[in-house]
């Protein structure tokens, strides 16, 4: 039998335990928010789910813990992106969202993790104005951009004798900050911008916008939307003899799957700017087979640059020691950003990170040496020259510092 004194400390260690147990904290939780079923699904959706999944595996315990994916498809509307995010902050206890292609969900989003204090780690979302004049200390944009894509492109296909611009842009924020910002190297460089039509988002015929190009006699038609819009207006704009004349195209958006789409025979010698290819060097083909294992293709940038912000994100929180955003924010910003996928990177006060970006040119049908082999690197633009001056974009946290 026991003694009254061992039970007492029986019944004390139970209630210790009780109370250890109750008061540990929960694991940090990432939101993969994305298009999972529409235009921008191809080279993200669920691929971003399974990279982040990979980075969170890799990164083993934090804060003691395996970290938690949740996931969801905001549908492109920005309404349905903040009520997610919403639950996601007040009732699920997230920590941290990801990838948010579509800029617009992307400002909604922002908006209401910064007000919450949580962490946004943007991939998809590609406004400059992020990290411009909305900038935050807790939110970081870790691809491309409207500026960096206008500046890297704008200013090859200037060199290549691309002076006559007219674009067709996707009719909401991103594609009207990509004309924007477009225009400008363009003018500056000499060029002329002989007009910009805007179609709704997941367009299938794009035949009225189309015909409002032809007049104008383009040598370059700058495709400011992205993915399945891209594709279906190159594939129409080849239709309408556009190119006929020698125009040649500026898409900025597209990924591996659209090229195959697209054909090598049709896609052959355009350009793309790309923050990540999967055949760069030892390092990306490795991480790239681990994810073709699970996927059963190469990844995108999308999988790649999602992959290296929630890994960049879990190492700030060990080196914190805390999920508190501020502490997490800071850290993030103290920290080299290095990876398969990005080199030397930091992550500026204002939420850029600064990387390599990659001017990519589409094979001939004879130069690749199997399916998924379709770029040339052309030029490998640093990120100190890649993105735009930090005393450029208007942040307020860049104002702040410099004073």
């Amino acid at each position: 039998m026991r003694t009254p004194a061992c039970a007492l400390a029986l019944c004390i260690a139970a209630v210790t335990g009780l109370a250890s147990g109750a008061a540990a904290e929960p694991p940090i939780k990432i939101g993969v928010m994305n298009d999972m079923s529409s235009v921008y699904a191809v080279g993200g959706g669920k691929e971003t789910v399974e990279a982040v999944r990979m980075a969170v595996e890799d990164a083993g315990p934090v804060l003691g813990q395996t970290a938690e994916v949740v996931f969801a498809d905001h549908q492109n509307k920005p309404d349905i992106g903040s009520a997610i995010a919403r639950k996601w902050f007040e009732v699920d206890g997230v920590d941290a969202i990801v990838d948010v292609p579509n800029s617009a969900v992307g400002f909604a989003v922002q908006s209401l993790a910064r007000d919450k204090k949580k962490i946004s780690l943007f991939v998809g979302a590609l406004s400059s104005d992020i990290t411009g004049p909305k900038c935050d200390a807790t939110t970081t944009q870790w691809a491309v951009d409207t500026w960096s894509l206008a500046h890297v492109m704008g200013s090859a296909v200037l060199k290549r004798g691309g002076d006559r611009w007219f674009f067709l842009g996707a009719d909401y924020v991103f594609g009207r900050a990509l004309v924007r910002d477009t225009s400008a190297v363009v003018e500056a460089g000499g060029g002329k911008v002989l007009g910009a039509v805007y179609a709704p988002l997941n367009t299938a015929d794009f035949s009225s916008f189309l015909l409002q190009a032809q007049p104008t006699n383009p040598n370059v038609i700058a495709l400011a939307n992205s993915s399945d819009d891209t594709v279906n207006a190159i594939k129409q704009a080849v239709e309408f003899g556009l190119t006929a004349n020698g125009a040649q195209f500026a898409a900025y958006v597209l990924f591996l799957e659209h090229v195959q789409t697209i054909g090598l025979k049709a896609a052959q010698g355009l350009l793309l700017a790309n923050p990540f290819y999967w055949n760069l060097n030892d390092e990306t083909r490795a991480w790239s087979k681990r994810f073709e294992a699970r996927v059963g293709h190469p990844p995108d940038w999308d999988p790649a640059m999602s992959y290296s912000a929630v890994a960049h994100y879990l190492k700030a929180v060990k080196a914190a020691g805390t999920r508190d955003a501020d502490a997490v924010a800071a850290k993030m910003r103290e920290l080299p950003v290095d990876d398969f996928a990005t080199k030397n990177g930091k992550v500026r006060i204002d939420g850029r990170v600064l990387r390599d970006i990659y001017l990519l040119q589409v094979k001939k049908p004879e130069q690749a040496t199997s399916k998924w082999d379709l770029y040339n690197v052309v030029a490998t633009v640093p990120g100190d020259a890649a993105f735009r001056p930090l005393d450029k974009g208007g942040c307020p946290l860049a104002r702040a510092a410099a004073k």
